[in-house]
């Protein structure tokens, strides 16, 4: 099983021929290594392919998320996938990337772009466990369905709603927490509409990854709003936290599903040879909670 993840969009710069790295869950068929023997499921790093070897003495197992590699978790019947999804890297950076940075407070007013993605639907689901009130953004009216389903109080198609007064509406009272996963002019707009000592938690910026980025527009006019209100705005990659740690995140996420509390939803794509297409279609906002490949 094959993730494709919108962070893999920011490797373009590199020349052909290129291993695209990438997360999968994988099967040992042959080892000499005592801690990975034949038949252990693994979760590793290694890029988007059928097969590979590696050396798990020089196998990254700290805080380089490329080379990872580690056993599978124990999932109790629930699929091995999770483990590159809610139980892996997505839910780790949902967990972390909103609790330390955002740091919620019941009854606060959380906005996520990117709402229906592998983090972003995670991360709504988690503020609806710490007891805020949650808006996600989507690009489709059957996205925005699926999110009313899963908890948040207010859904949004952001390609057919007046994003300002669809948002002066839903939040009334402004907000407080935002979790960034696609940056663009949807985040100055949700930036304005942030309340005193609002915190924002940047994660991805997948609306430019397509784009120049020697020609980027410069944020001088988002300064006024950080300033006057004294917003606090951090980037997060969960690649600054170490492995244990992220395991802390996939335990806690773990318990969630079991509960029933959160849901966590896959796209799947049958065949490795798919696999580009999964890509594209991510990168058009395609799926449905986490991409994955099926070889």
């Amino acid at each position: 099983m094959e993730s494709v993840d919108p962070y893999l969009r920011l490797y373009k710069p590199h020349p052909l021929p290129y291993d695209q790295p990438g997360f999968q869950v994988g099967l040992v068929i042959e080892s000499k290594a005592p801690k990975f023997p034949v038949g252990t499921r693994i979760v590793s790093h290694k890029g988007w392919c059928d097969y590979f070897i590696t050396d798990t003495n020089n196998a990254y197992s700290d805080n380089e998320m490329f080379g990872q590699l580690y056993k599978l978790p124990k999932l109790d019947g629930f699929p091995n996938s999770l483990a590159i999804g809610a139980v892996g890297m997505p839910g780790a950076s949902a967990y972390f990337g909103f609790l330390d940075v955002c740091e919620p407070k019941a009854g606060e007013t959380v906005v996520v772009t990117g709402a229906a993605g592998a983090v972003g639907s995670i991360v709504g689901q988690i503020a609806k466990i710490k007891g805020c009130r949650v808006i996600g953004f989507a690009g489709s009216d059957d996205k925005v369905k699926w999110l009313e389903e899963i908890g948040f109080d207010k859904a949004i198609n952001y390609k057919t709603a007046d994003i300002k007064t669809a948002l002066q509406e839903a939040a009334p009272n402004g907000v407080d927490c935002y979790f960034d996963n696609v940056g663009g002019e949807i985040s100055s707009i949700i930036i304005y509409q942030m309340n005193q000592g609002g915190r924002v938690s940047v994660v991805g910026s997948i609306s430019v990854y397509n784009e120049d980025y020697s020609n980027m527009p410069k944020a001088t006019t988002l300064q006024l709003a950080v300033v006057s209100k004294q917003l606090k705005i951090q980037g997060f990659s969960i690649s600054e936290c170490d492995l244990n740690r992220q395991f802390e995140a996939h335990k806690e996420v773990f318990k969630w599903i079991q509960s029933g509390q959160l849901k966590a939803r896959e796209h799947v794509t049958e065949g490795f040879e798919k696999i580009f297409d999964a890509f594209v279609g991510l990168l058009k906002g395609e799926n449905f909670g986490k991409a994955v490949v099926k070889l």
